[in-house]
Parts: C-alpha cells; structure tokens; sequence
C-alpha cells in the first residue's frame, strides 16, 4: 500500500511538473510571437509607413537655339528644352498641383516654363520635359555682369519652383508635402549646350 501510494504520489508530481513544462513552453512560444509581431509592426512604420520628402530637379536641359548679341548693349535669346525629374521615394503616389518653374539671371527672371498637374508613383521619377524661352530683355540695359558673362563665354542661370502635394500611402494615409526646386545651370555660349547641372 505505501509504495503503491508513492509511486502515485512520485506520478502526480512528474504530471505537474511535465504540465507545468508545457505551459512555460507555450507561455515562451507565445512570447516570441509577440515580440516578432512587434518587430514586423516598427518595421512597417518605420520604413514604408515614414512620410519621405520627394525631389524636383532639373534632370538635363538642351539649347534648341540661341541668338547672343555682345555688342555695346548685350543681349540673349534662347529656346531650351529641359527634363525635369520629381523623384518619389514613398510607398504610396505624390500627387501635385500644377506650377512653373522660373529661370533666373542673378536675380531676374529671365524664363518661364509650365510643369502640369500629374502625380509620381510609387518609389519612382516622374520625367516632365517642357520649353522654355530664355530671354535677357528683362535686365537693365548696359548690364556689367552680363556683358562681363557673355564676354566669358558662359551664363550661369537658376531655376526656382515650388510643387504642392499629398503623398498616398497605401491609397489610405495622406501627408500633405510641398517641395522646392533650386538649380543652378552653366550655358557655354560657344558650343551652346548646357554644361552642368547643380541642384541643391
């Protein structure tokens, strides 16, 4: 009889413990879960979920024609084509409003170009390639810098814009972003191309 009850006593005890076992093991599994789970969630809103600023630059730009004057009052026309790029790293589109962007000879504009309402998809660039005429007729008469420029043989113009959006997330969350062009563009007047591209 007393062994009897000890070896059920001894099988009571191992029951638990082995129960006991299981629920601590169920209790980690669970645990682990969680802490994947979290981890899956601070990823997703860390990355995918983070609002990133778009970029407009001025991607490239091309002289279609140029007529510069170098005589006692100097002057400039020109006929530009430029691509335009708003690179949307987001996962989600960038929808803007349509804008300009204008062209700047020290502080004077000097050109105009119109850049439609469209939007950028997902983590892409959207290419936008407009006309511009540039045209000294705006400066004062007897300008020194532009004499001294076209004399040089380079013109160095700035292109300033603004675009207003909203980045979708997802087609669920929208972030409202503006963003901003400045570019500088160096012109050689003998070859007329468009040397460099600097944006900021």
């Amino acid at each position: 009889m007393y062994t009897n009850h000890a070896n059920r006593a001894k099988h009571d005890i191992e029951s638990s413990e082995l129960r006991k076992k299981k629920r601590m093991k169920c209790l980690a599994y669970v645990a682990a879960f969680a802490v994947f789970q979290t981890a899956i969630i601070l990823i997703f809103v860390l990355t995918i979920m983070k609002v990133r600023t778009p970029k407009f630059r001025v991607r490239s730009a091309n002289l279609e024609s140029s007529e510069v004057v170098t005589a006692a009052n100097p002057s400039f026309n020109m006929s530009m084509t430029a691509q335009l790029g708003v690179k949307n790293a987001n996962f989600g589109n960038y929808k803007f409003q349509g804008s300009t962007v204008d062209f700047l000879y020290g502080n004077t504009p000097v050109g105009q170009a119109v850049v439609p309402k469209t939007k950028a998809g997902w983590r892409s660039t959207k290419k936008l390639t407009v006309v511009v005429n540039l045209s000294s007729n705006a400066l004062t008469a007897g300008n020194s810098q532009l004499e001294n420029d076209i004399n040089a043989g380079f013109l160095t113009l700035n292109s300033q814009s603004t675009l207003n959006g909203k980045v979708e997330l997802l087609f669920i969350f929208k972030k409202k972003k503006s963003i901003n062009m400045d570019c500088n563009l160096t012109i050689g007047l003998t070859d007329k191309t468009v040397r460099e591209i600097n944006c900021k």
